[in-house]
């Protein structure tokens, strides 16, 4: 049932914003949020006062609000795009208009009163995707790859995927998809020769994080931290949990110094490792501590472009992990590499933490001149104002 004071002071507002009376709609409306404040619909009209009275930042308040509650707001994802390409806020408009037309597809044909709104959605990210594509074709960015037909093939449709022209028949990349590359659960340890040099460093990455789990302070955080308003799904009992934690030595290719000068073993390690380089995205590099009787559910990463290693630092008896339809135990000081775009999980049924060492290297079935040129990608995309999500 509708909280009556909001309800009466959501009539008055309908009736100031009818008469052009955007101050009265606007303060008409604040009483409604006041009286109810989990009303997404409520906090809509107020952010359609503000817009009216041409108040942008009170707009995106009232907007973000909205979105707090309910991540599955279409209206409020719309109303933010909306927003954001007003402001000529190209990046904001072109995630804000994803999120909207995510959610509106099942809804198709749409018709009603959002339809156009929506169609000039999708005409718009349309125009943002092709702008992309020019950028890349006048960069000459396609030639990156030199003569060779495999790579050259590989990057060409890569390119297209990343621009939505072309569509992916296999793995489950939240990201970004690079096609033809073999769905290896787990890699070939040959591709990899320096492990064993990474093997060697084990004991003295395991007595640095010993001494860093003793006083952690806020080194040690959640791995998952959902947004506000996430609905309910497989990620909920980690949300903000430290029964899945993470201390991060590199995280998006930003350095965490404080951690790093507390491991200088650690870090001289990955300093051998030749891992994926992208300004802004990647490396990560991080301590993965998992508390007894702590699972990961399944899922899938972002891109197949990189390959993700473990080395097991600290491993008790019961835990395992699965990559597709192969399950492996860990095994202190042996590392191994994997796809994590192919479903994975992973569990510690122990009365012990487990606690392994990651970091992210390049698929090794890309040659390093796609590699070059996938970093390329991204400074040209980041170059047109319409940056490819951190992490892709």
């Amino acid at each position: 049932m509708p909280h009556p004071t909001a309800a009466a002071a959501n009539s008055r507002g309908m009736a100031a914003l009818q008469d052009g009376d955007f101050a009265a709609a606007a303060e008409a409306f604040g009483q409604a949020v006041a009286a109810d404040p989990g009303s997404g619909p409520l906090l809509r009209n107020l952010a359609s006062a503000h817009r009216a009275a041409g108040d942008d930042a009170a707009e995106r308040v009232a907007l973000d609000a909205a979105l707090t509650i309910d991540q599955r707001d279409l209206v409020a994802w719309m109303r933010k795009a909306e927003l954001h390409q007003r402001r000529q806020e190209n990046s904001a408009a072109l995630s804000a208009w994803t999120a909207a037309l995510t959610l509106a597809d099942p809804l198709k044909p749409w018709s009603g009163p959002l339809a156009h709104a929506l169609e000039a959605g999708a005409a718009f990210r349309q125009s943002a995707t092709d702008m992309i594509g020019r950028t890349l074709d006048s960069s000459g960015i396609r030639d990156a790859t030199g003569h060779e037909e495999q790579a050259s093939r590989r990057f060409g449709a890569f390119v297209e995927m990343a621009l939505g022209r072309r569509a992916r028949f296999h793995n489950q990349c939240a990201g970004l998809y690079y096609p033809f590359l073999p769905a290896d659960e787990f890699f070939d340890q040959g591709h990899f020769p320096w492990f064993e040099q990474l093997a060697a460093s084990t004991a003295g990455i395991r007595a640095e994080l010993t001494a860093l789990l003793e006083d952690p302070g806020d080194s040690l955080r959640p791995y998952v931290r959902l947004d506000k308003g996430s609905p309910t799904n497989p990620w909920s009992s980690l949300d903000g949990s430290l029964d899945w934690g993470a201390c991060f030595l590199w995280e998006y290719g930003v350095a965490n110094q404080p951690v790093i000068d507390r491991c200088p073993a650690t870090a001289k390690a990955i300093e051998a490792v030749p891992t994926a380089p992208i300004p802004g995205r990647s490396p990560s590099v991080f301590f993965s501590i998992l508390r007894p009787h702590a699972r990961i559910p399944p899922h899938s990463g972002v891109t197949n472009t990189r390959a993700i290693v473990h080395l097991p630092l600290i491993v008790p008896e019961e835990c395992g992990f699965r990559v597709g339809g192969e399950t492996r135990p860990w095994v202190e000081g042996k590392p191994f590499a994997f796809d994590d775009t192919i479903e994975h999980e992973a569990w510690n049924d122990s009365d012990q933490l487990r606690a392994i060492l990651i970091c992210e290297v390049w698929n090794p079935h890309l040659s390093p001149c796609e590699q070059e040129a996938i970093g390329r990608y991204y400074d040209v995309a980041d170059s047109t104002g319409f940056s490819p999500m951190r992490g892709n």
